[in-house]
C-alpha cells in the first residue's frame, strides 16, 4: 500500500581499513526504505570512491557521508504530514542540508 513505509537508519559504521585488531568506529552507512510510495529500484545518494586519497576519506577509510540522515528523516516527516515550518524544530540541523521553506523534497525518494 502507498500508506505504509519502512525505514531503517544508523549513525554507526566502521572504517574501511584495519587497525591491526579489527576496524574502528566511523560514520553510518546504508539506509533501507521500503513501501508503495517509495520511488524504488534506485540508489539514492552517492556511492563513495574507495581509492586512496579520496577527498571524502579523512583517514584510515573514514568516509564523510554525502547525504545527511536528517534529509531522509525530513522527507519522511513531510510524507507523514509534519508542516514544513516545523522541520527546523524537529530536525535542528536540517537547514544545513535542505531549505524546508523552498518547496520540493529533500531527496526525492517518496512520490
Amino acid at each position: 500500500s502507498n500508506q505504509v513505509t519502512l525505514f531503517t537508519a544508523s549513525d554507526f559504521g566502521r572504517t574501511l581499513t584495519s587497525n591491526g585488531a579489527g576496524s574502528d568506529h566511523a560514520w553510518g552507512g546504508n539506509h533501507l526504505i521500503l513501501g508503495g510510495a517509495v520511488q524504488g529500484q534506485r540508489i539514492w545518494g552517492t556511492y563513495p570512491n574507495l581509492y586512496e586519497d579520496n577527498p571524502l576519506d579523512v583517514g584510515r577509510g573514514r568516509l564523510i557521508p554525502t547525504t545527511s540522515v536528517d534529509s531522509y528523516f525530513a522527507e519522511l516527516a513531510l510524507w507523514l504530514g509534519v508542516p514544513r515550518s516545523d522541520l527546523p524544530l524537529v530536525l535542528p540541523n536540517i537547514a544545513t542540508f535542505f531549505d524546508p521553506i523552498s518547496g520540493g523534497q529533500p531527496i526525492g525518494f517518496l512520490g
